[in-house]
């Protein structure tokens, strides 16, 4: 067993993540606790000085380093920095984020003295190798394989990027599914023995940073994947951004001291904010208190839950609209769904729910899942389907669907829409197209995702010619054809059937994404950061180990004159070891010492034997 390669299931949040595994032996998904003890770990990268730190201990430190501490990185992956959310987005962080290669995103941060620039799949391999090292000191074997799970509307440039970050991380990413299908799968797997006939299911999956919902059908081992709709900026973060901003006024009110400028004072409050938004979903009011908030001035308020709902009413608005827009796009009634399952830590808010069971005729909602947990959970399922030799693993076929709408640039720039959205995949389709001018001996097909009228308007994919037309007038027709396989790779291809010219694009979308190249060097850096965090954990140890050897013998030995003279210079020296620089003290140096201090200790120990 010690020798198996592990396939497991990462949910790669905005604000935490989590990791899960099929346990052959018990027949269930194990979802593996961090070193802190915890199922779920904060997608959290820090720099210092002196080294890297991810989760727990990165957010720990956040508000005493806040231009140096990167969160959200999701909310950038497969972005261009052009975007409007990502402009919102930077005036918001405490770190600095600048326009790369090609307009992509990268974030600045201070390293060992050093400015350093980062991509947001850097970042996410970060976490995702974080992900990789809880399961693999869990299983006590290697991690190779996982699936990784994104919101469902994720278009393709975030999901190849979701990919390029796995990469990075040393993982072999199996597959990337939708996270409310994950969660179906975790709720399915459990109630499908009491399932007679179809059972169709709504998953609310409103997370940290992205809203998605899905609408599912359950018969026998078969998951369909009706319609799916969401929001990849919208969620948790949002909420807490609210609240800091109302605080943030009300401080200015009350002492006439604008805080907007001081990240440190931002982060603090913005944590306040986190603990008050999950104090409200079990209290009417609760209390924001900051010491110190900023210029020495304590800050202490309170808020109600009626405030809380006031101040975040159109995100709740919008979260209801998109659940209204997937079942029209399922053409179901609501009527016929039979669960609404709740997944997401800001599904637990009060309001939310409400006004959820009053779009489903005051149907109660189903919480017998772990909101925080549900979507790792289904990952790991998947993970085992996917892989040779995992026994025991639930007999079950998952049929996605395309959360956008495919199709390529007609003429005056009309999307031409061949693959509607929440169109089941794998899927092939092919459209019959003619030409525009007399005597066109080429047609350039420029392929789009998107949901405007205005293809140029869409998330542009790729391009390719269809060449040697026959020079005829003007509506001779030629065949494009869109095919998506099961992992969600599309391949367009174009024919003209009077002399079978063809011309065709796996779509890669290399632009805007990050080269082989690019990722081959992000997997040698991922490594060497490995490297040096292995490092500093040992010489961090040794440094303990050294103090802790020092403090031993001054106060548990008794030493003779000699003994004294001799241990007191040793001592000395590992004293001024641990108060000297500590970077540019070497492992082998430190480690020579502690082994001079270890066989003193034992020959004064055996002399009193």
């Amino acid at each position: 067993m010690a020798n198996k390669v592990h396939a497991v299931g990462i949910d790669l949040g905005t604000t935490y993540s989590c990791v899960a595994v099929w346990q052959e032996q018990h027949s269930r998904v194990e979802i593996i606790h961090n070193d802190q003890g915890n199922k779920t770990t904060p997608s959290f990268v820090a720099f210092t000085q002196d080294d890297r730190l991810i989760g727990n201990a990165a957010k720990n430190q956040a508000a005493t380093n806040p231009q140096n501490t990167v969160f959200d990185a999701k909310r950038l992956i497969g972005r261009k920095f052009c975007d409007s959310v990502v402009q919102k987005d930077t005036i918001l962080w405490p770190f600095k984020v600048i326009a790369g290669f090609n307009d992509k995103p990268m974030i600045s941060v201070m390293y060992k003295g050093e400015e350093k620039h980062l991509y947001p799949e850097e970042i996410s391999s970060m976490i995702l190798s974080k992900m990789r090292d809880i399961a693999e000191e869990y299983l006590e074997s290697p991690v190779k394989n996982a699936v990784i799970t994104v919101p469902a509307y994720f278009n393709d440039s975030q999901r190849k990027a979701t990919v390029d970050a796995g990469s990075i991380a040393g993982l072999n990413v199996l597959r990337i599914i939708n996270e409310p299908t994950a969660a179906a799968i975790a709720y399915g797997l459990e109630k499908r023995a009491d399932c007679v006939g179809e059972r169709n299911i709504f998953v609310f999956d409103l997370g940290g940073g992205t809203f998605d919902v899905s609408l599912l059908t359950i018969k026998g081992k078969v998951f369909e994947v009706k319609a799916t709709s969401g929001n990849t900026h919208l969620g948790g973060e949002d909420f807490d951004y609210r609240m800091v901003n109302y605080f943030a006024k009300e401080f200015k009110r009350k002492h006439k001291k604008d805080i907007s400028e001081n990240p440190r004072a931002l982060r603090r409050l913005r944590t306040a904010c986190e603990k008050a938004k999950r104090a409200l979903s079990f209290s009417s009011v609760t209390v924001v208190e900051v010491d110190s908030l900023y210029d020495g001035v304590d800050f202490f308020s309170s808020i109600t839950r009626a405030k809380f709902e006031e101040i975040n009413m159109d995100f709740f608005k919008e979260c209801m609209r998109i659940v209204e827009s997937c079942l029209t796009d399922a053409k179901m009634d609501k009527s016929s769904v039979h669960d609404v399952v709740l997944v997401g830590g800001s599904s637990r808010i009060p309001k939310v729910q409400q006004l959820l069971r009053a779009i489903f005729n005051g149907k109660d909602l189903c919480k017998s899942i772990n909101p925080d947990e549900a979507v790792a959970y289904g990952a790991a399922v998947q993970a085992a389907l996917l892989s040779d030799g995992f026994k025991n693993v639930p007999d079950m076929v998952l049929q996605d669907v395309t959360p956008l709408s495919l199709g390529w640039m007609l003429e005056d720039d009309i999307m031409g829409v061949v693959i509607p959205r929440n169109t089941s995949i794998p899927v092939k389709r092919t459209e019959e197209f003619y030409t525009v001018q007399d005597s066109q001996s080429s047609v350039l097909i420029d392929v789009y995702e998107g949901e405007r009228m205005r293809a140029s308007c869409n998330n542009f994919l790729g391009s390719f010619k269809l060449c040697d037309l026959p020079l005829v007038a003007k509506g001779h027709p030629f065949h494009v054809c869109f095919d998506i396989d099961q992992n969600g790779i599309l391949t367009v291809s174009a024919m003209e059937k009077w002399t079978g010219n063809m011309s065709k694009i796996t779509i890669t979308n290399e632009k805007g994404r990050l080269s082989t190249k690019e990722v081959e060097k992000l997997i040698q850096e991922a490594e060497d950061y490995r490297v040096e965090d292995k490092k500093f954990l040992r010489k961090a140890e040794l440094l303990n180990e050294l103090d802790e050897c020092i403090y031993k013998m001054r106060n548990d030995l008794n030493l003779t004159s000699d003994e004294n003279e001799k241990i007191n210079s040793l001592i000395a020296m590992a004293e001024n070891l641990l108060d000297e620089d500590r970077p540019q003290i070497g492992i082998d140096f430190l480690e020579d010492n502690l082994n001079k201090i270890k066989r003193m200790k034992e020959s004064i120990i055996s002399r009193t034997r």
